[in-house]
């Protein structure tokens, strides 16, 4: 076997050793003869939630255990078909068998970072606000070049994306935006792009060509499905209703149709302006629960509460990471030291490297303070 073919074999091994590690394969199939029992017990549904989430628990084993199989079984058969190609001197046979491993090794890489998707919420759908910092318009457009960012990416991962309320920028790009993006481990993959983020570029609003330095924050919160409860009081809300802002013309709006909550005790605000009124109390009042959940699961983590609770302005010594467009190409995230030169990717939405690392090394709830001492 050639030596490039080898290390192809050797990265497929080492993601298996890692999922092997994430699932506890020694104890693995135990726990799905566990599993099977309980589930077989016919007073199973007398509790349908606790069904439920056993219901989940196995099957989240079952699909770790068939990931773990599946690519080791498909990578033992081409490592047996090069031995037979190279015993036969069938360039042919040995050259699909190195094509398939190296594509295995991309799938098993992808396994081994969704192994690491397990936290409570992960597989929750998610919200994702956008807000600009510092810097006026240029900032402004700043937020509406991450929002394009992450509506690409979403599209990418055959998401559904929904605009939640925009609040458009005075000149240029937008003040804020809220999305709510649907898909498996959508929360999973996104919550560790909560922080600020820096642009470095020559301003295209500056008529004398200078670089300029943008802040823009993002916030990630998942989306509370029906097992989770949340309980709002109704003396703890106020409710105010308010014409939505557009880009005018013909459509727009002539009513107070748009929605904001209040949150009396912690502070939050919530926005929705993109429906009816009635659709907007809906969809206000669902962003409103999951943000008082993402408190909770804050609380649970003193990580994910520092990156959160104090996260602080958009602007300078706030930032998680660096897009630098001028006088060199280069994004880098402060918490992981990853980085690429291929900006114009990233801005297109090419943000699985850059996720990745962050899940690899169990940062996604590293604090501001942490990610500032490495940069």
């Amino acid at each position: 076997m050639r030596a490039e073919t080898q290390n192809i074999v050797n990265a497929i091994e080492k993601s298996l050793a890692l999922l092997a590690q994430r699932m506890d394969w020694e104890t693995a199939a135990y726990r799905l003869e566990e599993f099977n029992a309980r589930v077989e017990d016919p007073t199973l549904w007398d509790d349908p939630d606790a069904a439920q989430k056993l219901m989940r628990e196995r099957q989240m084993l079952v699909d770790a255990m068939d990931n773990y199989k599946g690519i080791k079984q498909e990578m033992d058969d081409n490592i047996e078909l090069i031995e037979l190609g190279e015993m036969e001197d069938d360039a042919e046979v040995v050259k699909d068998a190195e094509n398939a491993l190296k594509a295995l090794k991309e799938t098993a890489a992808q396994k081994e970072l969704e192994a690491l998707l397990d936290g409570e919420a992960d597989g929750n759908d998610t919200f994702l606000e956008v807000h600009s910092g510092a810097g006026g318009t240029e900032s402004c457009d700043w937020a509406s070049i991450l929002a394009r960012m992450y509506v690409r990416w979403a599209e990418k991962k055959g998401y559904k994306v929904e605009m939640q309320s925009e609040t458009p920028g005075e000149e240029a790009g937008i003040k804020s935006v809220t999305y709510k993006i649907s898909g498996p481990n959508a929360y999973g993959w996104l919550k560790s792009e909560s922080g600020v983020h820096r642009l470095v570029r020559i301003s295209p609003y500056d008529s004398a060509a200078r670089r300029h330095t943008s802040f823009s924050s993002v916030w990630v919160y998942p989306v509370v499905d029906d097992n989770i409860e949340i309980d709002v009081q109704a003396n703890d809300i106020r409710i105010d209703t308010y014409r939505s802002s557009g880009a005018g013309g013909q459509h727009v709006n002539t009513t107070d149709s748009a929605v904001r909550i209040t949150h009396i005790p912690t502070g939050i605000v919530v926005t929705s302006s993109e429906k009816s009124q009635h659709q907007n109390r809906d969809i206000a009042m669902k962003a409103l629960k999951s943000r008082l959940y993402q408190m909770e699961l804050d609380r649970r983590n003193a990580d994910i509460n520092a990156a959160h609770e104090a996260k602080g302005d958009a602007g300078w010594g706030n930032q998680i990471r660096s897009y630098v467009l001028q006088p060199y190409q280069m994004v880098k995230d402060l918490r992981t030291s990853f980085e690429t030169s291929d900006t114009q990717g990233v801005l297109d939405g090419d943000l699985d490297g850059l996720m990745g690392a962050t899940l690899s090394m169990g940062v996604a709830g590293m604090s501001r303070a942490d990610a500032n001492a490495e940069d």
